[in-house]
């Protein structure tokens, strides 16, 4: 799926085969990832997992002047500090526990080609710092090195399924280092956003296989319906089964998994499974054994904990806390300078629970703690004690 495929039309350009389909979106990506490769900017692409960012980066080097020279990747979501930053810039022998030996960087490796830095809403602040100062500068320090730094040629292009906005707004992002980037910002869109495409993406699966395989209008039009929560990589996967297990050469509605077939099931068993997950997350949280900052936060910046996830940990935690969110503090296991922040953190990303619902009220006590939500809403204004929570005697 990796490969850069040739259009169906038998013309000479190429186009990643996330990307086939005739929608005005479908259009739209490709027009301005042409205008990208015609250039030398740094590129950001932005889109849920599975839309086919890292084809489209692709896509856009092998249509570059830059296509015969190197094209490195590194997924900021899974190489973490020190070493991400030793995966970017390399290091000197010695410069940190299991340095055993000198390593050069990919940003080296990628002189006069371009590197594709995945997830870069992962990459902490020190590292945000040291890729704006390159992207200033295109200058290479290796870590622990003294001489003079190394001057490489290299575009950048960068990669996130979160909203880079949002996430500088709430200060977990550099605002410098987002414009830095989003000098050329291609957004893919959803699968969902583009069902006129889901017949074509059908087709090309079931090519790739080489199997005498077709799917009927009506399984088409249902496939074509669904919310498709993983995208084009889920259809794919999801036609490759059914292609090779089905065991027939017309695949129809039965063959259909039951979520295709059935709409209400599918949504009772996602909310069941979402329902699952909020518990468990919730129980690793104050059980310590899941780091609300080290571990969920992270999740919910990668999309594999979802908005909807995260209310239902906080209601949980309020459900416990009857309403306060001063108590949800020492309840998930943080330090108390984490309450302006955890505030900011959920305005910023539109999180927040109305805590009244869970607040006991009795005589005297009904505008105890009162909310407010409109603080909320503006990130960079913390709140103060008397406008978030006024702590009574048994708090």
């Amino acid at each position: 799926m990796a490969d850069i495929m040739p259009r169906a039309t038998g013309d000479t350009a190429t186009l990643p085969p996330i990307m086939v389909g005739t929608s005005a979106a479908i259009r739209e990506v490709l027009v301005l990832a042409d205008r990208a490769a015609s250039g030398h900017a740094t590129v950001l692409l932005t889109g849920e997992s599975g839309t086919g960012k890292d084809l489209i980066a692709r896509y856009i080097h092998a249509r570059s002047s830059r296509a015969a020279r190197p094209f490195v990747t590194v997924n900021c979501a899974v190489v973490k500090d020190p070493l991400l930053e030793s995966e970017c810039f390399g290091h000197i022998k010695g410069s940190f526990v299991g340095a055993q030996r000198d390593a050069v960087g990919k940003l080296e490796l990628a002189d006069t080609g371009a590197i594709l830095i995945d997830e870069i809403s992962c990459a902490s602040m020190r590292m945000q710092v040291r890729l704006l100062e390159f992207l200033e500068t295109g200058e290479v320090q290796p870590l622990g090195a003294s001489g003079p730094p190394r001057r490489v040629d290299v575009r950048l292009i960068a990669a996130t399924n979160a909203n880079l906005t949002l996430l500088a707004h709430s200060g977990v992002f550099r605002e410098d280092l987002l414009y830095r980037l989003r000098v050329a910002h291609i957004h893919l869109p959803a699968l969902r956003d583009r069902p006129d495409d889901v017949a074509a993406l059908v087709a090309h699966t079931i090519q790739k296989t080489g199997r005498a395989v077709r799917f009927s209008d009506q399984a088409l039009a249902l496939l074509a319906g669904y919310h498709w929560p993983g995208n084009v990589r889920e259809l794919q996967t999801t036609v490759e089964q059914l292609v090779w297990m089905a065991g027939v050469s017309v695949i129809d509605v039965q063959h259909l998994p039951a979520p295709f077939r059935t709409p209400g099931l599918r949504v009772v068993s996602m909310v069941e499974r979402r329902r699952q997950l909020a518990d468990d997350l919730y129980a690793g949280v104050i059980a310590r054994t899941i780091s609300f900052w080290g571990e969920l936060y992270p999740l919910f910046l990668s999309r594999d904990v979802t908005r909807h996830d995260l209310r239902e940990v906080l209601r949980r935690g309020l459900r416990t806390t009857s309403g306060s969110y001063r108590a949800l503090i020492p309840l998930f296991g943080m330090e108390p300078h984490d309450y302006k922040r955890l505030l900011n953190f959920l305005a910023a990303h539109d999180c927040n629970v109305d805590p009244r619902p869970f607040r006991k009220r009795t005589a005297g006590t009904a505008d105890r703690g009162s909310f407010t939500m409109a603080m909320l809403e503006n990130p960079r204004k913390a709140p103060s004690e008397s406008s978030v929570e006024r702590p009574s005697a048994e708090s």
